[in-house]
This record gives structure tokens, C-alpha cells and sequence, in this order.
């Protein structure tokens, strides 16, 4: 069943949550939208939430944000701050029956001339077809939405519904933001955290910009009976390591492999390696960061190294031969490999402008002189007539034109100055100065 609860529900919730029996992350949980810690940009004077609040009239929103960031809070204080009637479900567990019944509820409110705000946990989690339920009650003022989601709205978000709502962004908590939750849970207490300043410091980096988690942790330190303040190192062995937060299908994905592409394209190779340990640390799939190598290795690299293919494929067949963990060092050389190599996307480039010429130019045929003849008939009409054998000709090159005849000479292929593709370069420059004087030589003889 959905987690329903208006008003009276609500204080009643909180008043249960001072009790000395409730959690800790509940009886810290803020009364006033200035005392949630992290977002001031939202909630302070100048910021989306701080304006609607002195205005007292709520846009339906979005909050996007990382877990423990305050999403539910700030919807419940946010009811409470205009005088709106407050309504939760999570997705996870309403489907349309409940969705009907809040509505009905809502609307019975708003004849009496109570608005509500309805918070929905999680509403990435509805299909489209639910989310669309949303719009004529949103669109009326029947009731004011607002969505909480871990998932960017972008993709998981009903155009029609994104467009009748702000989305405000949650920031991850910084160390400043959780060293204050970790205060206000010792002044609740009434003593210190058990923990050095340097383990203080290790517990704040291990709850990776999640309040929730962090005074989950906070509250175990408290409930153990120690004869003194723990060290880093023994505060590893009793609280359990968190798991980085990360879906192989779903955003941080593709933020983490986006920043590894840049960073070798960037020619950073610390950075680089940090994404790469990001992802393989979170279980990312080895096989997939080697196919994104490979792919930088031609399409950021190219021609100014072309062994830098050689290393991505070497990688894959040393991972193939050896599993993990050994063979994620080969990842680890092909990433900084790639990252310290003199970068071109020439090859790139070329590629697709050749391809778009394929595709305008249909299917023009060859000159003649380059066709192979199998046949008699293909003989005499021409095939293969004047091709000139470039192992005869003078420095193995005739200077022939190979273009098809009613289509000009292409320059695709524009090697840079840097790396191996700086020879290259001098080679293509020397051929094409010598096809120029070849043609000169051809006309004066004409």
C-alpha cells in the first residue's frame, strides 16, 4: 500500500521521532527549511525554494539529487512553510488505486479551500502512463507536485509532466555540510564522537555526500562502549565500507565514462586513471572500458600513434588470459598509454567526411584505367586501359588519378604535426608535390 499520511499524521510522526527510540537521522531531521544543511542555494533567501516561500505560493517541482540529500525533508517542510495540507506516497509501492484515491482526497480539500502538496518518493519509478494520471491535476491546482528522484528527470520524466514543473538540483553533501550533522548529532548526545580528528575525517569522505548514512554510521559509533577514541584504521574494521553509488545503466554511467573519455582525450592521464579505478572499484564490466579504450585509442588518437590500438587490443587479450584482478593493470596501462599519447582525431574526422561524400556521391564508377579486365569483352571496351603499375614507375609511384571522373580530387585525410602523423604528413606532402609535377610533365609533353 502507499505511505499516505496528511497533517495530523505528520505531527504526530514527528513528535514520535524526538523519542529517545527513534532513529538518529529521524530525531535530527530539521523543523525549518533553515536548518537543512547542503542546499542553501535552494532553500536560502535568493534561492528557487527561499523566493516561493516568502512569495507563499509553491510551483510544482522536481527535486533531483543524490540519496540523503534532504529530498523528503524539504517537501515536508515545505507544506508546513505555506500552510499547505501534506500528502506522501513513494512509488515504490502506490499504483492507481492509491493515486486515485489521493486525488479524490485532494480535490474534497481544495472545495474546503485547503491546498495540498503531494510529495511523491522516487516518481522515476512510474511508467509513463501513471506519470501522464498527473497532468489535469497539476495543470488545475488541484494539487501542487512535488517529485523526488535520484535518477535525472531527463530521461525518466514525461516531457508533458517536466514541462509543468521546475527542477531544482540537490547538491551532493560536501564535508562541511556533514561535519554539521555530525555536531548536531554529538550536541544531541551530549558527548563527542568516539573517533579521532583523523578518523572524524575518514567517516565524513565514507558517506560519499549522504547525510542519511552518515549519521546511520554516527548513531553505531554511538551505541558501542569503547575504552578510547577510534583511529582510521580501526574505524574501517567496525563500521562496513560503503559501496559506491553507481548504476551500470543509468546516469552516473555515463557521467563517469564520459569524464574518462575527456580526460585521456585531455591528455590527463591522474584524472584519467581516477575515472577508470571509479568504475572498475563500483564493478563496471571490464570488457566495456576496454571496447570505450579502444574507441579513444582511433577516434582521439588515430594516426599520431597508431600503437595505441595495439595497446587497447594487447589489454583486452591480457584480461582475456589472466581475469581480474591482474589483468585490470593491462586496463590501467592501455588508459595511461592513451592518455600520455600525442592525440589527433584526424582519422576521425576523415572518416566521416568520407562517408558523407559516399553517400552524395551515390555510384559513380572508377576511371577505367584502374578496373581489372577478366574478360575479353571488359578488355576492349576499356578496362584496365593506361593503368600505370606504381612498382614500375620512378620511386614506386606513378601519380596516377584514381578518382572517379566526374567527381574532384577529396582531401578527407589531414594529418597534424604531431606524433607519427608527422611523418605522415611529410609523405602525403611529398606525393602530392609529386603528382603536381608529374601532370605538369604530362601537359608539356601534350
Amino acid at each position: 500500500m502507499a505511505d499516505l499520511f496528511a497533517d495530523e499524521e505528520l505531527q504526530q510522526r514527528e513528535a514520535e521521532a524526538t523519542q529517545a527510540g527513534a532513529p538518529l537521522a529521524d530525531r535530527l531531521r530539521p523543523r525549518t527549511l533553515g536548518e537543512v544543511v547542503g542546499q542553501e542555494h535552494l532553500t536560502g533567501p535568493e534561492g528557487a525554494i527561499g523566493r516561493m516561500v516568502s512569495a507563499g505560493r509553491l510551483a510544482s517541482m522536481i527535486l533531483w539529487g543524490p540519496p540523503g540529500t534532504g529530498k523528503t525533508t524539504i517537501a515536508r517542510l515545505l507544506a508546513g512553510a505555506v500552510g499547505m495540507r501534506f500528502v506522501a506516497i513513494s512509488a515504490v509501492f502506490s499504483g492507481v488505486a492509491d493515486l486515485k484515491k489521493v486525488f479524490a482526497e485532494a480535490q474534497t480539500a481544495a472545495r474546503a479551500g485547503q491546498h495540498t502538496l503531494l510529495f511523491v518518493d522516487e516518481i522515476h519509478r512510474f511508467n509513463r502512463a501513471q506519470q501522464d494520471g498527473f497532468l489535469p491535476f497539476v495543470e488545475n491546482g488541484t494539487v501542487t507536485l512535488v517529485g523526488a528522484t535520484t535518477e535525472n528527470p531527463s530521461f525518466e520524466i514525461n516531457a508533458a509532466l517536466l514541462s509543468r514543473c521546475q527542477v531544482l538540483i540537490l547538491r551532493r553533501l560536501d564535508h562541511a555540510a556533514l561535519d554539521e550533522l555530525v555536531k548536531r548529532a554529538e550536541t544531541l548526545e551530549n558527548r563527542a564522537l568516539p573517533v579521532t580528528a583523523e578518523a572524524r575525517d575518514a567517516l565524513i569522505a565514507s558517506a560519499d555526500g549522504d547525510g542519511r548514512f552518515l549519521l546511520n554510521q554516527v548513531e553505531t559509533l554511538f551505541s558501542v562502549e569503547l575504552e578510547q577514541p577510534l583511529a582510521p584504521a580501526e574505524l574501517s574494521d567496525l563500521l562496513n565500507r560503503r559501496v559506491p553509488v553507481y548504476d551500470k545503466d543509468r546516469e552516473g554511467h555515463y557521467n563517469l565514462i564520459s569524464a574518462l573519455h575527456k580526460s585521456i582525450r585531455g591528455s590527463d592521464p591522474q584524472a584519467a586513471l581516477y575515472y577508470l579505478a571509479r568504475m572498475l572499484v563500483a564493478g563496471e564490466e571490464p570488457l566495456y572500458l576496454l571496447r570505450r579504450l579502444t574507441r579513444a585509442a582511433v577516434e582521439d588518437i588515430g594516426m599520431a600513434d597508431p600503437n595505441a590500438l595495439v595497446q587497447c587490443l594487447a589489454a583486452k587479450d591480457m584480461y582475456d588470459f589472466l581475469g581480474s584482478p591482474e589483468g585490470e593493470i593491462g586496463i590501467a596501462q592501455a588508459c595511461l598509454y592513451l592518455a600520455t599519447a600525442p592525440k589527433s582525431n584526424a582519422t576521425y574526422v576523415a572518416q566521416k567526411s568520407a562517408w558523407r561524400s559516399a553517400k552524395d556521391t551515390g555510384s559513380l564508377m572508377p576511371p577505367m584505367h584502374i578496373l581489372n579486365a577478366p574478360t575479353k569483352l571488359m578488355k576492349n571496351v576499356g578496362y584496365g586501359k593506361g593503368y600505370a603499375y606504381d612498382h614500375d614507375a620512378d620511386e614506386g609511384f606513378s601519380g596516377q588519378d584514381y578518382w572517379p571522373e566526374e567527381m574532384e580530387p577529396q582531401q578527407f585525410y589531414q594529418p597534424t604535426d604531431r606524433g607519427f602523423e608527422a611523418r605522415v604528413k611529410e609523405r602525403l606532402d611529398y606525393w602530392q608535390q609529386r603528382r603536381q609535377q608529374l601532370q605538369q610533365s604530362e601537359d608539356d609533353a601534350g
